[in-house]
């Protein structure tokens, strides 16, 4: 198997992160594969937004978890009420991805940056988890702060997050893949 398919075939979501920063070359690259992801009509319409700073991680944190208490699912209630449950697992690095609403496909296109990074993460050997409780703290009454203190562009909402670092624990295989996904017409 080729490497790239090895990287994809092992990604696993990362849990658990060492404490100590990624390194800055590392970190330049996976967001280089993040802008290099296709996107609808070359349009490239994601701003990344890189957190290091673990205060304002806490907040995001707090503030998802503060509107997923309120959630209509069950599930999510319960997780988001969890006082051990820090929602990007203490990564020391935090992408969001944010998208030009005004893109013809914005999530897609994001959708497909995060991909890359995830990937070109894992060929360095650093972890990830693609985090959907972030989104969260976008849906609640500190929406406009948070979207100030992250500098996110006007006119762009933020979609995605990603929690990056060192692993902290090896990788598990992974879970067997749904069968009958995959039809041919030949």
């Amino acid at each position: 198997m080729n490497e790239t398919l090895a990287c994809i075939m092992n990604r696993r979501s990362t849990r658990a992160f060492l404490p100590e920063q990624v390194k800055e070359t590392e970190l330049q690259a996976i967001l280089q594969a993040g802008l290099h992801a296709p996107s609808a009509h070359n349009e490239q319409p994601w701003h990344f937004t890189v957190i290091q700073d673990q205060l304002l991680l806490a907040e995001l944190n707090a503030g998802a978890k503060e509107v997923g208490k309120n959630a209509n699912d069950a599930l999510l209630r319960k997780m988001c009420s969890n006082e051990q449950l820090h929602i990007f697992y203490h990564a020391p690095t935090v992408i969001v991805v944010s998208g030009e609403e005004k893109a013809i496909m914005p999530k897609t296109d994001c959708a497909a940056a995060v991909e890359n990074m995830l990937i070109a993460a894992e060929s360095l050997g650093i972890g990830t988890c693609w985090i959907g409780l972030a989104m969260l703290a976008f849906q609640g009454e500190k929406a406009a702060d948070y979207c100030r203190q992250l500098q996110i562009p006007d006119g762009y909402a933020p979609y995605y997050a990603v929690s990056l670092g060192y692993k902290k624990i090896a990788a598990v295989s992974a879970p067997p893949r749904r069968e009958d996904t995959v039809n041919f017409l030949r």
